[in-house]
């Protein structure tokens, strides 16, 4: 169980820090597009477009690696001082419940609107913009496979300090 869940985190660590570099991308591509249009007057819609195209890969292919290293926003008025034993509880019930049939809700809903704009190879409104929404539109299935995941990576973690996993216990403690 410990390997599969090894698999899972390797594979969101390296789609996550992939997908960091887009961030100072942004920054970059943002600071042309600034320059460009109030310095020397010109405009790229394909410019533009590619800041919300890299943005919505940071976040949706991200999500899963900020899930990995605890660090999406919880209430924890209770948890932060919870054992590990009940942190585990909490977030084995928290991934079986709501986190997995979730992203399998995402996904199942989300599947007909990416396969149709795949199937028109749909592009851009604008007519200088660029012509891969499809590609945008597949973050989703992606965001969605990549969550559930690590949730199952995130119940395996809580199944094994359950059982009395030392190591595991002992991950839990250090995360605090």
């Amino acid at each position: 169980m410990r390997f599969v869940a090894g698999l899972i985190d390797s594979l969101n660590e390296w789609v996550g820090r992939t997908v960091s570099w887009l961030a100072l991308v942004i920054v970059l591509v943002q600071f042309l597009i600034v320059v460009g249009r109030y310095v020397f007057g010109i405009g790229s819609i394909w410019v533009q477009e590619l800041i919300v195209y890299m943005f919505g890969f940071l976040f949706m292919l991200g999500a899963a690696y900020t899930l990995r290293h605890d660090g999406h926003v919880r209430v924890d008025i209770l948890y932060r001082e919870a054992t590990p034993r009940t942190k585990a509880i909490v977030n084995l019930t928290g991934s079986i419940l709501f986190l997995i049939p979730v992203c399998a809700l995402i996904f199942w809903v989300a599947w007909p609107y990416v396969m149709q704009s795949w199937s028109i190879w749909e592009g851009s409104q604008e007519a200088s913009g660029i012509p891969a929404r499809y590609l945008q539109k597949t973050a989703i299935l992606a965001f969605a496979v990549l969550m559930a995941l690590q949730g199952l990576a995130l119940g395996i973690r809580s199944v094994l300090v359950l059982r009395g996993d030392e190591d595991e216990i002992e991950s839990l403690k250090t995360a605090e």
